[in-house]
């Protein structure tokens, strides 16, 4: 919950700083570990409204969120096999003899056992490092994959982009001219980066589950979306639709827009479900675990229809 408190801190300063928003709708949104610490905030801002309202808070979104731990790990597998990334045997392995979660939960304690190990191996082997498992369908910056023994993360948008943008964005953003016309200061570091190595996880913290928390929310009247790139290997849609959809029974929340399809232009932009019209979850087709970075008009429409309330195009 720390971060969440200096968040919490943050806001309420930059309130004091720029009073002329103070009564503005107020929105969060976040990505990937953004699934624990965006619910945290809000309840933190929640609880804090009870005795000073300061947060007109409207609603949080969550994309391809860490919701809970062995669900949204776990759907790895079945992601990997249904999109051709690894064999029957392989899908078996995985499903059987050591799942995704515990190989995570293993490895974070620094004690990965064989059969883990044996499995995850072929698992590595089978999806090979050429595919980025933050977006399974497109190409990746080669230049970049051959530069690094280790590939957490190459962005990479479509063909009509550069995909080895990200790696120029880093060498833009450590000129000097750039970052002093920023305002930008180095602080324990030489040189920027995507990924901090000063500021890190609590890994184990990953382990906590915070759909929980995004039920209080519900219950206290704050509109939700969670949404998926379905491209996207790492928070696999299935596991947080899986975890909307039990949150929704837990909550009794009626379907109050059934599963179909929504329009970006007249292309289908995705698929979505409403409960209650408080909680919602949305894929955005061909989406990376970014949603906005590699499908950027198609989640314009959907931050828009999520900050006019109102359900995602149902026809063109």
């Amino acid at each position: 919950m720390m971060p969440s408190r200096d968040n919490l801190v943050f806001l309420q300063n930059w309130f004091l700083k720029f009073p002329q928003y103070k009564n503005r709708s107020l929105f969060i949104t976040g990505e990937s570990y953004a699934g624990h610490y965006i619910p945290q905030l809000a309840e933190l801002m929640h609880q804090f409204n009870k005795k000073e309202k300061l947060f007109n808070l409207k609603g949080i979104a969550l994309g391809n969120p860490v919701l809970e731990f062995a669900t949204d790990f776990n759907s790895r597998a079945e992601f990997f096999w249904s999109h051709g990334l690894i064999s029957d045997s392989t899908y078996k392995l995985f499903t059987t003899s050591c799942n995704y979660s515990r190989y995570v939960s293993e490895y974070y304690r620094g004690n990965v056992s064989p059969i883990c190990s044996r499995v995850m191996g072929q698992v590595s082997t089978e999806t090979s490092r050429f595919v980025d498992k933050y977006d399974v369908t497109l190409d990746v910056c080669i230049s970049s994959v051959l530069s690094q023994s280790e590939i957490l993360t190459t962005q990479q948008v479509g063909d009509t982009i550069d995909v080895c943008v990200e790696d120029e964005t880093v060498n833009y953003l450590n000129r000097q001219d750039v970052q002093k016309a920023l305002h930008a200061r180095l602080v324990g570091v030489h040189k920027w980066a995507v990924c901090s190595s000063v500021l890190d996880y609590e890994l184990l913290d990953l382990e906590i589950p915070t759909i929980t928390i995004v039920g209080r929310l519900v219950k206290a009247g704050i509109p939700v979306m969670v949404y998926s790139g379905d491209q996207d290997s790492v928070i696999p849609l299935t596991g947080s639709r899986k975890l909307v959809n039990q949150l929704a029974e837990e909550l009794g929340l009626k379907t109050t827009v059934p599963y179909r399809v929504w329009f970006e232009g007249q292309q289908v932009g995705g698929w979505t479900q409403a409960y209650g019209n408080i909680l919602s979850f949305a894929t955005i087709r061909g989406a990376s675990h970014e949603a906005p970075f590699s499908q950027p008009e198609r989640s314009l429409v959907l931050f828009k229809a999520f900050l006019e309330g109102r359900p995602l195009p149902e026809a063109f």
